[in-house]
């Protein structure tokens, strides 16, 4: 092959890791100006890929082609000296650093920070991205670390971005200005590696299309020429079938939220402010919003983690338990998925098998003090036989699990409580097709069993799929309730700007009918 014509070049690319073969003689041909999709289900192959791009995994064997000539990138310094950025899944930030100061590692020793940080401001509004320069990042959601990235790799004025997942911060108005940008990069030469889930995402911007299954490449298309359908068929083999949504009518409100407000527990967070909303036995209530909106805030204060709101602010199954913390609410039969996978909703060092435990406390798992890892190593072998995890049995450690293959473990370790009550942040971010729509239909399922489930995401297909009602939080403001089946996409990411007063006077949608409406 001629690689003179070519951004990047792979050829032969193979890594091999003790108990899998993460890439298996991969090619890949990125031309100058292309925006190329890399697509494949979780644990394909994707990921070892973008880091060997990087440098920050080194190949068993292959070689890789730059701008026409073969080069070792022995790490992501050398990467970013070609002019390779990256976008990871799992951030790479120092949570004590502000923002300027995590971008300032990966620039030159002289940068001066206050010109850094009015770059930093200028560049994030101009693809409208809100960042705060001065924030430390442990005070950041998802959300906004995944801008902090995305803006770093920005002012690199790369010649190859390599994005992972780049949208799951956006409303759809903000998706459709990153893809005028994206495409405006590649009309100035810049290639890009675009990883995503969104199948329709890729159709809709993608000049090109790799599919990889199980380390390989299986197949190079034009996305622009082949439907979801297919695309999702080259991926995993078969179209995820259909969410069955069985219409009943919802029971008594098991969680019910009263006029909460919290102040800010830092300089940096978000004030909720009055919020009121219920979620019945046998319905699924969605929450959209722009990360850092006060999702954070409202996630610890229902889970308990944040226990300052007035007791009878929150309701969970008619008692009131807004200074209860997390065990208590536990053992009332609320269950939790938090947004960030590593550190809060997995310990990574730890096996699937005990991180089991970080939920599981009753007398299956723990007996007269002591732990029964017999039976905790059943459970957690039952959750990945379900969820179907590719992992290496219960003992796997949870840090060795790729990003969806660790999500589908934390939602069916939840699901496998039983919960009364199951809250759950961002459920399939950065999860394949065949497993969201999987994590999709084990929700709807036990809403039809009867649990109330209350969805906090940003995706908004994810939400009208299977979502029975509809709020927007914006600002620390919680909008009223809509049926989903009155609202529309468009209108609901109008309300993400949190101006639903102004959008429901000029354009009124039927408001659910519920205790808060």
């Amino acid at each position: 092959m001629d690689t003179r014509d070519t951004r990047l070049t792979l050829r032969g690319i193979t890594k091999r890791y003790p108990a899998v073969l993460a890439n298996d003689g991969v090619d890949l041909t990125v031309r100058p100006g292309e925006i190329h999709s890399v697509l494949g289900e979780n644990g394909a192959g994707k990921s070892t890929l973008m880091k060997i791009i990087y440098g920050s995994v080194k190949p068993d064997q292959g070689q890789v082609f730059w701008n026409g000539s073969e080069v070792h990138i022995a790490n992501p310094a050398v990467a970013r000296q070609l002019g390779i950025a990256m976008v990871f899944q799992h951030f790479s930030l120092f949570d004590t650093l502000t923002v300027t100061e995590n971008i300032a590692l990966g620039l030159p020793g002289d940068t001066k920070l206050d010109e850094l940080a009015a770059r930093i401001d200028a560049t994030a509004r101009q693809y409208g991205l809100d960042l705060e320069p001065q924030r430390h990042v442990h005070t950041l959601s998802v959300g906004e670390c995944q801008r902090v990235e995305i803006v770093r790799a920005l002012l690199t004025k790369p010649q190859l971005l390599i994005l992972d997942e780049p949208t799951s911060v956006l409303t759809p108005q903000a998706v459709e200005r990153l893809f005028e940008t994206l495409r405006q990069l590649a009309a100035e030469g810049c290639s890009i590696l675009y990883i995503s889930h969104k199948l329709d995402e890729i159709r809709t911007l993608c000049h090109t299309c790799t599919v990889m299954r199980a380390g390989k490449v299986t197949g190079i298309c034009d996305p622009a020429q082949e439907s979801t359908a297919s695309l999702s068929r080259m991926m995993i083999g078969a179209e995820p079938p259909a969410i069955k949504h069985l219409e009943r009518k919802p029971g008594a409100a098991m969680l019910k939220v009263n006029k909460l407000s919290l102040a800010k527990s830092h300089p940096f967070a978000t004030l909720l402010s009055g919020i009121d909303f219920e979620v019945r036995a046998g319905e699924i209530v969605g929450i959209a919003g722009v990360s850092g909106n006060g999702q954070q805030e409202l996630l610890a204060a229902l889970s308990g983690e944040d226990p300052r709101a007035a007791n009878d602010a929150v309701m969970l199954q008619g008692e009131p338990v807004g200074r209860m913390g997390v065990a208590g609410r536990r053992k009332r039969g609320l269950s939790f998925v938090p947004e960030e996978r590593l550190g809060r909703g997995a310990v990574p060092d730890l096996s699937l098998a005990q991180n089991l435990l970080l939920s599981h406390q009753g007398e299956e798992a723990v007996r007269h003090g002591f732990v029964r890892f017999g039976e905790i190593g059943k459970a957690a072998a039952a959750v990945v036989e379900r969820f179907k995890v590719k992992a290496g049995g219960p003992n796997a450690s949870a840090g060795s699990l790729s990003g969806g293959n660790l999500q589908k473990y934390i939602v069916g370790r939840e699901v496998a409580c039983n919960p009364r009550v199951l809250i759950v942040a961002q459920p399939t971010w950065g999860v394949d097709v065949g497993a969201a729509a999987q994590i999709r239909a084990e929700l709807v399922a036990l809403r039809d069993a009867g649990c109330a489930v209350l969805v906090i995401s940003e995706e908004l297909d994810e939400l009208f799929e299977i979502s029975d009602r509809l709020h927007v939080i914006a600002k620390g403001r919680l909008s009223p309730a809509v049926d989903r089946a009155a609202a529309t996409v468009s209108q609901i990411g109008l309300w993400m700007s949190g101006l639903w007063e102004q959008q429901l006077a000029e354009s009124p949608l039927p408001v659910a009918e519920t205790a808060h409406a």
